[in-house]
């Protein structure tokens, strides 16, 4: 099982002169997208009871998300409000959160241990950043680095990063624990606007990962390993509506090929990825991602659609 952790949020994206809700969040998108891979995949987070909360929920149950690590309170849902400059630029958001359900996931609530089953914890995007939930999953990543794969996709929302600077430092420690990154260039270039995005992810390879993969939008995405394995995947043409979860909707067919291929049983296995399952991964999650940004906001692909 893969275990996505970090935010569950309502995504209200433009609809004519008005704006339609849509179930999201990075790691929650990622969950939803697994699921329809016929992957097995579970959610961690907290959730509200309110009405929101119950779409949150029935959405994951719908696509066979396991539920069993979600904890339900009382309280307000996170709103990310949906800004699309045009169809193939990146989506901007703003969030309404305070004192929302989501980011208020303590140390406490974490499950103490997780069955064998569990292969994979993925974090993410504005959970990693919002208190107290960011200390409570760091400190979860850390933990379970010692047993099991790590997977993390920043997501960088710069709307709610406060400084910068110490976000930067924040994220190269995580670094340490982690085994997969995926970065878009955006993120990159907003974090370090004088250097070269393909530089930054090599160096941090040496920090940690195993794998990094760094998506470029419409100009594909490229991987790199500790081997100095590097592939380039281009992307389908496609008619676009609008790229939301679209990054989402590629990691997760990343981690769906990879634990498809039975590369993540040990980490020696994926050390040894050749250039050919590499390529195969990217062509195959770079499928995923233009189905999903050939609609309406994050709507990931299904197994029979990449067949």
């Amino acid at each position: 099982m893969i275990l996505s952790c970090g935010e569950a949020l309502i995504d209200l994206v433009p609809l004519g002169e008005g704006y339609r809700p849509y179930p999201g969040g990075s790691p929650y998108n990622i969950a939803i997208a697994l699921g329809r891979l016929e992957t097995p995949v579970g959610f961690l987070g907290k959730i509200s009871t309110d009405f929101f909360g119950e779409m949150l929920i029935n959405n994951l149950i719908h696509n066979q998300v396991d539920t069993r690590y979600i904890i339900r309170a009382d309280g307000l849902t996170t709103l990310g409000i949906v800004s699309l400059p045009s169809q193939h630029q990146e989506p901007q958001f703003s969030f309404y959160a305070n004192d929302s359900v989501d980011r208020n996931l303590t140390i406490a609530e974490l499950p103490t241990q997780f069955p064998s089953e569990v292969k994979v914890l993925h974090f993410g995007s504005i959970s990693l950043v919002l208190e107290p939930g960011a200390t409570a999953l760091e400190q979860l990543m850390q933990r379970e680095s010692k047993h099991r794969f790590i997977s993390l996709d920043p997501n960088i929302r710069p709307h709610i990063i406060t400084d910068k600077v110490a976000y930067s430092q924040r994220l190269e420690n995580w670094l340490k624990s982690v085994d997969i990154i995926r970065v878009s260039v955006a993120d990159l270039n907003w974090l370090y606007p004088k250097a070269d995005p393909e530089t930054i992810i090599k160096q941090w390879l040496n920090l940690g990962p195993i794998l990094g993969i760094l998506t470029l939008g419409a100009q594909g995405a490229k991987a790199y390993t500790r081997a100095s394995v590097a592939v380039l995947a281009s992307v389908p043409a496609i008619q676009v509506v609008d790229t939301v979860g679209a990054g989402d909707s590629f990691l997760a067919a990343v981690l769906a090929y990879l634990n498809e291929q039975n590369l993540l049983t040990t980490r020696t296995q994926l050390m040894n990825i050749s250039v050919d399952q590499l390529t195969a991964c990217l062509n195959y999650a770079s499928r995923a991602a233009a189905i999903n940004c050939s609609r309406a906001g994050a709507n990931p692909a299904r197994k029979s659609e990449l067949i």
